[in-house]
């Protein structure tokens, strides 16, 4: 009976052994049906595939040359040293981002990107980097008219807006009574307000302080008091924890140790 006890405690003790030496096995590989990280996949790669827009002051710029620069371009040159790997620039439309990174067609998505709810639906979001909100650019000469979105939302005034992003969210759901328009070309949609074909275009603060340098006759409308608060992160592929660890990391020593700041008064002053 002793012989019989000792071996049935011997068995379980065993057996125990083999399911921790089991587990520890299993927690070397993913879960089956688990993707590898992007964080693995980029390293060994050695390439980073970035989805832009490109067409946002001051964070992504496609230049003729089909070059890229702005804030978002120099950070992610940066960050892609830190992989060992080059970027890749992928061109796509704000209505497209989101698709295409939940697609797989890169590895993030940069280039201006609001922080919102629909957005965290279907991607994960690095942490932010930039208080951002929304505010009105016009005319220099009619500025005291546009201070709020009740002195906005009249008939007579005629809203711009361009497709597929947070800019027409916040028209189609602040504006009932003016007159929205839609413009496809976030390049040359502030053109549109010199010309006198539209009035007021709602964007970030960074963008409108960006256009009135870079548009005589444009001022932006109180961007230190936005419309609406907001934040600028980097679109990450939703479940993927060890490549935002990463890329939180990252962007914490960047910022921790200059690096960061320095690119944003290339760009900001």
């Amino acid at each position: 009976m002793r012989r019989l006890g000792f071996w049935i405690r011997s068995s379980s003790i065993a057996a125990a052994v083999l399911a921790l030496v089991g587990c520890a096995m299993n927690a070397q590989q993913p879960p089956q049906g688990t993707a590898a990280s992007h964080l693995d996949a980029v390293q060994k790669a050695g390439v980073l595939r970035i989805c832009t827009p490109g067409d946002y002051k001051p964070f992504s710029f496609q230049k003729t040359d089909a070059s890229y620069e702005g804030i978002d371009v120099d950070l992610m040159t940066s960050f892609s040293g830190s992989l060992n790997a080059k970027p890749e620039w992928i061109k796509t439309t704000w209505a497209n981002l989101l698709p295409d990174l939940a697609a797989g067609k890169c590895d993030l998505a940069v280039g201006g990107v609001s922080v919102t709810t629909e957005r965290q639906k279907r991607a994960f979001f690095s942490a932010p980097y930039m208080v951002n909100g929304k505010t009105p650019i016009a005319r220099c000469a009619d500025v005291a008219k546009y201070q709020s979105v009740a002195a906005i939302d009249k008939p007579e005034v005629r809203v711009i807006f361009n497709p597929g992003g947070s800019n027409e969210r916040f028209a189609r759901a602040n504006f009932k009574r003016a007159k929205l328009t839609m413009h496809g070309e976030n390049v040359t949609i502030f053109d549109e307000i010199l010309a006198n074909r539209a009035d007021v275009f709602v964007t970030e603060a960074a963008e409108a302080i960006t256009q009135q340098k870079l548009k005589p006759g444009l001022c932006a409308v109180n961007p230190d008091k936005p419309l609406q608060y907001g934040e600028m992160a980097w679109m990450l592929p939703r479940d993927d924890i060890a490549f935002k660890a990463y890329v939180d990391q990252w962007l914490h020593l960047a910022q921790a140790g200059g690096e960061f700041q320095r690119v944003m008064d290339r760009w900001l002053k």
